[in-house]
């Protein structure tokens, strides 16, 4: 009986067959002819690592166990023991850690540049500087990086710019259209969508680049399991929808916030009061996601009242669910900051960070006055 499934079956396997030795040479004299063993390819990852590189634009992707296996690979690829690499300040804390923990330990240093000062790369580059991490649009203060402005400014001196593009979607935004050298997600938000993925994806603009990356995955092996691939894939194919009602929504309820007297500051680049409001609107094609930050007294019996009060918006620390949450900064996700850092960056006592979901916008409305009280 000939089997035509409309949806990709689960390769739920960890090795395939071969009859004789004469395949086994064709799986090493034809790349991508056949499968070996999973943690070297399967059909779900690589399904999902061609989507997400047709919407990227890319030159080829690979897909990782999470999103921080995704930054280790975009830094792992151009990095070396002895190298430097400049990262912007406000980023998400979980890449500033495994940078200063772990890539540290390997002989690779890095400075951080001010989100002011990122085109003005001079002063920071050294002789063995050799890239720039950061965010389309920051995480937690949703500052909006002139990524075209960016990629001049690194290839100006000779560095790579690798973007963390999970905020925005390659819906909203794609980076390597604007120059970046590699565009990242942590595939676990708003690619899957549905809070039951940890995954990530790294998407190159080189070829050689892509390849280098899919060896780093298979000799580190970073590489994803054939069931989470197969439920990213079908979160995937709602995205551009899913993107649209977050982004309505999002907007909707930042411009309630901004007016609410409980409320001191907003955080999102839909406001038409943003810093980089305008090159949201370019940079973005009118959409700007669901994730906003706002600032409360800084007391934490404010925000903890708030918290309780909630019901719509859960205190669970991650984000780009169909369904809302709320997560804070200062105990999460930039916990191993100083205090120094977080005060520098504005992360103080009052931050609160949500990420916006897909339901009805008057029952968040609703909610969030009650809980603001």
């Amino acid at each position: 009986m000939l089997i035509k499934p409309k949806i990709t079956p689960i390769y739920q396997s960890s090795v395939f067959k071969f009859d004789d030795l004469n395949e086994l040479e064709q799986y090493f004299g034809e790349p991508g002819s056949r499968y070996l063993y999973s943690r070297n390819g399967n059909p779900n990852p690589d399904e999902l690592a061609d989507k997400i590189n047709q919407l990227e634009a890319g030159a080829g992707a690979t897909v990782t166990g999470s999103g921080m296996a995704a930054i280790f690979a975009a830094i792992a690829v151009f990095c070396q023991a002895g190298d430097h690499v400049l990262c912007a300040a406000d980023i998400y804390g979980g890449s500033s850690a495994l940078i200063n923990a772990e890539l540290s330990r390997m002989g690779i240093a890095v400075t951080y540049v001010p989100f002011g000062q990122l085109y003005g790369l001079a002063q920071f580059v050294q002789p063995t500087t050799r890239l720039l991490l950061a965010e389309t649009i920051s995480n937690p203060l949703l500052r909006v990086a002139d990524l075209r402005r960016l990629a001049t400014e690194c290839h100006a001196h000779g560095l790579k710019l690798v973007v963390d593009n999970t905020f925005a979607s390659p819906i909203i935004t794609r980076p390597l259209e604007l120059g970046a050298d590699i565009t990242l997600h942590s595939v676990t938000k708003y690619i899957s969508g549905h809070s039951d993925v940890t995954a990530g994806a790294v998407v190159a603009a080189d070829p050689a680049v892509a390849a280098r990356l899919q060896q780093i995955g298979v000799f580190y092996g970073l590489t994803l399991s054939p069931m989470e691939s197969w439920l990213a894939v079908r979160g995937l194919k709602t995205l551009r929808i899913r993107m649209r009602e977050h982004s309505y929504n999002a907007l909707v309820i930042a411009r309630f916030l901004a007016e609410h007297p409980q409320v001191r500051q907003v955080n999102y680049p839909g406001l038409e009061t943003h810093p980089q409001h305008a090159l949201a609107v370019e940079q973005g094609a009118g959409q700007f996601g669901g994730m906003m930050s706002f600032l409360l007294a800084d007391d934490a019996d404010v925000v903890n009242r708030f918290m309780r009060r909630s019901q719509r918006f859960p205190f669970a620390p991650s984000l780009a669910g169909v369904d809302s949450s709320l997560s804070y900064p200062l105990g999460t996700s930039h916990r191993s900051l100083s205090a120094e850092q977080q005060q520098a960056l504005g992360i103080t006592v009052g931050l609160v960070r949500l990420s916006v979901g897909i339901e009805l916008v008057e029952e968040l409305l609703a909610d969030l006055a009650q809980a603001l009280g």
